[in-house]
């Protein structure tokens, strides 16, 4: 029986013909599966399903996701996250903070994740702070901390408290793949497709309880605050405290952005 597969013309120029008509006949595609992204059972003779081909430096992994998750797309990561990825779906475990460098001799952006209650609700959350201050581009060294500005800038809202939901911040996304975070997207320019604001470089860990909540919601909330704003919190609870504490200041801002391809 042919599955309910969604096969994209990259991924299919990358496998090829012959293996694209196979996984549409339901050869070689398993009908249960753990999604990709959301990591929660799926079933390609029950459900839309998205092949989504993770190309390394030598390898790729072809793995499924529900199509209401993420399209059927090729995500390009290094032959270094692809292992990490491949090794997230035997269930390993990691920390739930990483560092990564925007691109080299630029500043480096820390990103933790955590569950944060708003409206009696506990949602998923990013929280990005520079280990120095931000400049803008083409600036004179000394210059102050542009950090906020320039995010303002890209639409994202000032918060002076955690009282409300932040708005959608339109052509920005967070893909999530095999259950673990690889990058905040923002729009590609004169239309092209997105680019990474952030990515991670090994795929960040999220826990069960994370997943569980961007599985509900399928959006993720960021808030970004400048250098020496929050800090890194062993706990959700202080983590929460310090964004209080940041925004009461005027040194947060957010926006909610869905996951990639939804």
């Amino acid at each position: 029986m042919p599955r309910m597969l969604d096969v994209s013309d990259d991924v299919r120029a990358e496998i090829g013909d012959e293996e694209a008509d196979r996984l549409l006949a339901g050869d070689n595609t398993p009908g249960s599966y753990d999604c990709t992204s959301c990591r929660t059972p799926g079933d390609a003779e029950q459900e839309r399903t998205s092949t989504v081909l993770f190309v390394g430096d030598e390898t790729a992994v072809l793995a499924f996701a529900h199509a209401s998750c993420l399209p059927s797309q090729i995500v390009t990561v290094s032959e270094e996250q692809l292992q990490g990825a491949v090794r997230s779906i035997t269930g390993e475990d990691g920390a739930d903070a990483a560092a990564a460098e925007v691109t080299p001799n630029q500043a480096v952006l820390g990103v933790t994740s955590g569950l944060v209650l708003i409206e009696g609700e506990l949602r998923p959350a990013l929280v990005v702070e520079p280990t120095g201050p931000i400049a803008r581009p083409g600036a004179a060294p000394g210059g102050g901390d542009d950090f906020l500005p320039l995010l303002i800038e890209q639409g994202f809202m000032p918060v002076t408290s955690l009282e409300g939901v932040p708005s959608v911040l339109h052509g920005w996304s967070v893909l999530l793949a095999m259950g673990q975070l690889h990058a905040v997207l923002q729009p590609g320019t004169n239309g092209g497709s997105p680019v990474a604001w952030w990515q991670a470089h090994q795929p960040l860990q999220v826990t069960e309880a994370w997943r569980a909540a961007v599985n509900k919601t399928q959006t993720v909330l960021l808030f970004a605050a400048p250098v020496g704003s929050i800090g890194r919190q062993p706990r959700e609870d202080l983590l929460r405290d310090a964004l209080d504490k940041a925004a009461s200041q005027g040194r947060l801002v957010a926006s909610a952005m869905p996951l990639a391809g939804t």
